[in-house]
């Protein structure tokens, strides 16, 4: 009996190993790494120290932030990649005054003295690309810094891998709006300088939990996109504006997920696609709703759906039957608070909005 719980145990436990590797494929070095970057692109200098400091603690060194941060001054540009790298002497010195580690690592090899930055950043760029030559010949000027600097200098410096480079630059590009086209050539390229398919797909889900929803979703379109896959197009907010707050602690009257941020004498309520609350009705107060990010849902019992976008306000009698969300492609952000509070007002929960009744929304 004993041989038999013990071989029941190691099942188990191999069973688990096997479903680890498949939830997470970055190691926590490379997620580090994600977050580090795309805090740089965004300029969010506090939440970049916060990184750092995270990256220390899954084992980078100061060489491999120092490399990362120095070589994306060729996507984000110089003032983005100064700055990061001043925030990174800052912890460094913090981390150094509380007794903390910060392993310094090996600096790159030195370039043989003959060594040709062109030639050699032709090559790395034809294997970025994938086997085919890439002259930009509509700015000859451009075309040479991309070979000789970029691929040819910078790539050649060995304290991070191509592979690790590319993990960089793909989250670096994922924090920049309007620059789609080149990210997804980097996930492409991405692949040729081994990153494997598996990590790919992961870096959307460390830029949703550590950076923003708007990075993830822009990643998560470029890599479905390259990888001939179906992503539905997911309209994000930015919480740098409103912010996200704590797990609504009254998520069990909600079907999917939501948030609550309280702000004195409102509250801004954050959904997530197709997040809606259940029925509801405020006795003897008005509740009053305004739209203030992305695309949802109001409605009343027996009365047609109402479109919330950003400056809808509705007020909502008291005593009237409703419900309110998100839409299925977009995330959805609402202040709320009450008006004419009458003695003894209360919040009624009801039923769920089903998946039937809100599938009829367009």
């Amino acid at each position: 009996m004993k041989k038999v719980i013990i071989i029941f145990v190691a099942m188990m436990l191999a069973t688990y190993h096997v479903k680890a590797q498949k939830v997470m494929n970055l190691t926590e070095k490379q997620q580090a790494l994600v977050a580090i970057a795309a805090n740089e692109a965004k300029g969010d200098i506090e939440a970049l120290k916060k990184e750092v400091n995270n990256g220390f603690e899954a084992g980078l060194t100061v060489s491999e932030i120092k490399e990362a941060l120095s070589q994306l001054y060729a996507y984000t540009g110089f003032p983005r990649s100064l700055n990061a790298l001043g925030a990174l002497q800052q912890v460094i010195r913090q981390r150094t005054e509380q007794g903390l580690g910060c392993e310094e690592g090996s600096e790159a090899d030195p370039l043989a003295e003959d060594y040709d930055a062109l030639e050699q950043g032709t090559k790395v760029q034809t294997q970025l690309v994938g086997g085919q030559p890439f002259n930009y010949t509509f700015a000859p000027q451009t075309d040479y810094y991309l070979k000789a600097h970029l691929f040819g200098d910078i790539f050649a410096r060995n304290n991070l891998s191509f592979a690790e480079r590319e993990i960089v630059t793909v989250s670096a590009i994922s924090a920049l709006p309007g620059c789609e086209p080149q990210l997804k050539a980097h996930v492409s390229g991405a692949r040729n300088m081994g990153v494997s398919d598996a990590q790919l797909h992961e870096i959307p889900n460390v830029l949703r939990s550590r950076i923003g929803e708007a990075e993830a979703v822009r990643c998560e379109q470029a890599v479905s996109a390259v990888f001939g896959e179906s992503c539905q197009a997911v309209a994000p907010v930015d919480f740098n504006v409103w912010p996200k707050g704590i797990e609504n602690p009254y998520g069990k009257y909600f079907t999917g997920q939501s948030y609550l941020a309280e702000m004195g004498a409102v509250t801004n309520v954050t959904f997530e696609p197709r997040c809606r609350n259940n029925w509801h009705v405020h006795h003897k107060q008005v509740q009053v709703l305004i739209c203030v990010a992305g695309r949802g849902w109001y409605q009343e019992w027996g009365k047609p759906a109402v479109e919330m976008t950003p400056g809808t306000v509705i007020a909502i009698p008291a005593e009237a039957k409703h419900w309110h969300g998100a839409a299925r492609d977009s995330w959805f952000q609402h202040l709320t608070y009450h008006k004419d509070v009458q003695d003894g007002a209360s919040n009624e929960w009801l039923e769920p909005v089903t998946d039937e009744w809100y599938d009829q929304l367009k």
